[in-house]
């Protein structure tokens, strides 16, 4: 764990030196920019809202990526898979009878999100137990078929007249907001956290979890000791899948109440930079989440005082700092193994 956090201060401390060389060259003052940034996200009510909001569906799609990579799974499809469980979501939420109450309406909505999003990984599992095809070829094409599909079905068939957006979710299926000023922030960014800890649990306290932990040790081992690979690659891809679907939960529920052209683009693959921070630990993601949601939201704050591209570079130099830092510690443990 020391070394963890040795790994996360010196990523953050070298993007800070790059950015910092930046916003000098553009003229302005990095300690000021970085004052704003800090007031304008964790120092009012609306900014850690906002925060929290941008943050959520990150640990959602970081969740993603993590249990896909404890059986050596690299699940890049999260695009494609809450983007289905968003549309999903909304579809199940505009379909339900208006009697229904939200102690039901919600989990449905949720649900559908979460299963739509697992048939999708799904199939990129069947493939790899099947046919042996590598599921990052399998889950990239699926970003792109989703989409056409999606699309297509949703102007076919589900979208308001004139809008690229579908009807308005069952007002007892809104996600209720966490009351932090007029931000977006609500109850989903708790689901988040559940998941989180369940995926934790699953993993250190489930027979299922230590066969997950077991393939992606060594999956040749994991089978001469009786474990199913094609089990488990199953079971992770879709229980990956079911993470990114439930974005939704934040975005259409509680959110904009509806599904629209392009909810949640760019969460995917940010996922692969928050499991990566995270070291594929569950609970790991959350700070990693939080922290890119912070810098999303410090970016837009800072907006006015330099180009936000500046800020971008600042959470592109924090993933390239932490994957080169752990490239680094793996090595130094295979030397004193």
């Amino acid at each position: 764990m020391k070394r963890e956090a040795t790994i996360l201060a010196f990523a953050i401390l070298a993007a800070m030196a790059v950015a910092s060389v930046l916003i000098l060259v553009y003229g302005e003052s990095p300690l000021h920019v970085y004052s704003v940034m800090l007031s304008r996200t964790w120092g009012d009510a609306y900014g850690v809202g906002q925060v929290l909001f941008k943050s959520t569906p990150l640990v959602f799609t970081g969740l993603a990526v993590a249990m896909a990579f404890q059986v050596g799974l690299f699940n890049i499809g999260g695009e494609g898979q809450l983007l289905v469980g968003s549309f999903a979501s909304a579809l199940v939420g505009a379909a339900l009878p208006a009697m229904v109450p939200a102690w039901f309406a919600i989990p449905m909505c949720v649900v559908a999100g979460a299963g739509a999003g697992a048939a999708l990984a799904f199939v990129p599992g069947v493939l790899k137990v099947r046919f042996h095809s590598h599921e990052v070829i399998n889950t990239i094409m699926l970003n792109f078929i989703s989409q056409a599909l999606v699309l297509w079905a949703g102007r076919r068939f589900f979208f308001v007249a004139e809008t690229v957006h579908t009807k308005l979710v069952l007002p007892a299926a809104r996600v209720p907001s966490l009351g932090l000023s007029d931000s977006a922030a609500n109850a989903a960014f708790l689901l988040a956290l559940l998941a989180a800890v369940g995926c934790h649990w699953l993993l250190s306290r489930s027979r299922l979890g230590y066969q997950m932990r077991a393939v992606g040790k060594g999956a040749a081992a994991a089978e001469t000791a009786g474990i199913s690979l094609s089990r488990m690659i199953l079971f992770a891809m879709a229980l990956s899948g079911a993470l990114a679907g439930m974005v939704g939960s934040s975005l259409v529920l509680g959110y904009k109440g509806y599904f629209e052209e392009g909810m949640g683009s760019g969460a995917g693959f940010m996922g692969i930079a928050v499991a990566l921070l995270a070291r594929s630990r569950p609970l790991g993601v959350i700070p990693a989440a939080l922290l890119f949601g912070t810098l999303s939201q410090g970016g837009l704050a800072a907006n006015a005082l330099v180009p936000k591209e500046i800020l971008d570079v600042l959470q592109a130099v924090v993933i390239l700092g932490v994957a080169v830092a752990s490239a680094e510690l793996r090595r130094s443990d295979r030397s004193f193994a």
